[in-house]
């Protein structure tokens, strides 16, 4: 087993995130909240520290204030310990006036950074994506296979094989072949790896563990490849010794709006597929010091609640209410993500407090953070596919989002009847 100082860990900081505005409009992908209380990167960095790895470089570019914030706030070490969490923002140089093109472009603008550390091994991972992992369990598999790049592989349903990029796995794990989402039944065929009818392929999960020095080979000898999934790991499969691990947990890739919203609403089940309950595992964040959330004469159903909120006479099925949300009496809230507010009162709004007014009526929403809403405001999902651009709200695939720092006036109607 590698020694926790023998692997850096690179997390890409993401890019403009355009798939998940507005909940990008202000912030980076990885910082979007989730869960209502969690930025997206918080597990991807809390399974670095769970798996032993503390050499962690996150690549940032994008509407990085917030993220910046979080992360220097939240994951700091003491000062017995050896670990760090480093971030590596995109920036103009004397080489190179361009900012990040791609995955592996922005870690090649960063290789000196990665040689300084020494490190035998470079893992690769996505801050935008929910899963629980123990990296250790692929860098055993790593080293014992010899490889110079690892691949964390998923079985892919037949159905999603055109949403993937899937790759052939011959026996003893070795990656043969890849193909960028195929939609022919033909091609498809050729990258069957697994005995499964239901579940045939394999699809990568854009997770990579390679060995530092072919990691560098790889992206100074091929300066034309930006991309790690179309580029790198395709060609690396023909020249090197690439190989598969399985990992058949739970695992998703938060990259649209429709996304975000269905696994949102999965955390309020009791039987949810993923849950921040564990002691062994535990997924990480800021420790804000909020009391407990009040409840006053209310009705909630399959329901995530965060701390510090108060709600009064409501009625709330199918949602996730988040930090320091405010609910008035008589509001009704049913398949929603609430994310609550950074503060009670915002700057500059007339001391106008923060939360949803009486008599408010919502569904199908998503509300960003520090929304003030009047009363009786009503918010219905329209049909899916739909998709509009309002002055105070947007609608992506049926889900009304409303962004950050929002008011909507008392009255309001945002429904299918009223557009």
């Amino acid at each position: 087993m590698p020694e926790s100082n023998d692997i850096l860990a690179v997390i890409m900081g993401g890019g403009r995130g355009s798939r998940l505005y507005p909940l990008t409009k202000l912030r980076a992908k990885p910082a979007v909240p989730i869960g209502g209380k969690y930025r997206l990167i918080d597990t991807t960095l809390s399974n670095c520290i769970n798996s032993g790895i503390y050499r962690i470089a996150v690549l940032t570019q994008f509407n990085t204030v917030s993220l910046h914030r979080h992360i220097t706030s939240t994951y700091n070490f003491d000062t017995f310990h050896t670990g760090w969490v480093q971030i590596l923002a995109a920036e103009q140089t004397l080489e190179s006036l361009d900012w990040y093109q791609g995955t592996a472009d922005a870690v090649r603008k960063q290789l000196g950074e990665i040689q300084v550390t020494n490190t035998e091994h470079t893992l690769i991972l996505a801050g935008d994506h929910l899963y629980r992992m123990d990296y250790q369990e692929m860098a055993n598999f790593h080293i014992e296979n010899d490889a110079d790049v690892t691949v964390a592989v998923q079985p892919i349903f037949k159905e999603d094989a055109p949403r993937f990029g899937l790759l052939k796995r011959e026996e003893g794990g070795r990656i043969s072949d890849f193909v960028e989402k195929p939609k022919d039944k033909e091609t498809q065929e050729k990258f069957i790896s697994r005995d499964d009818e239901e579940r045939p392929f394999l699809g990568s999960m854009g997770i990579y563990l390679f060995k530092t020095q072919v990691l560098i080979d790889l992206l100074k000898g091929y300066p034309a490849y930006d991309d790690f999934g179309s580029d790198v790991i395709p060609h690396a499969i023909k020249s090197h010794h690439v190989f598969g691990f399985d990992f058949d947990g739970y695992w998703r890739d938060i990259g649209t709006i429709r996304a975000f919203y269905d696994t949102n609403l999965e955390l309020t089940l009791s039987n949810a597929p993923f849950n921040f309950y564990s002691k062994k595992s535990p997924i990480y964040t800021h420790a804000r010091y909020l009391p407990g959330s009040t409840v006053e004469d209310s009705h909630l159903k399959d329901v995530l609640l965060a701390d510090g909120c108060r709600i009064r006479q409501a009625d709330i099925r199918h949602s996730v209410i988040g930090l320091r949300s405010r609910i008035g009496s008589g509001v009704h809230i049913k398949d929603s993500i609430i994310m609550g507010a950074d503060s009670y009162v915002i700057k500059g709004t007339s001391g106008i407090k923060v939360g949803i007014g009486e008599d408010c009526d919502i569904e199908g929403a998503i509300l960003d953070k520090n929304i003030r809403l009047g009363k009786g405001v009503v918010i219905k999902p329209f049909s899916r596919g739909t998709d509009i651009d309002a002055e105070k709200y947007i609608v992506r695939d049926g889900i009304v989002i409303i962004p950050k720092n929002t008011y909507i006036a008392a009255g309001t109607r945002i429904t299918p009847e009223d557009i």
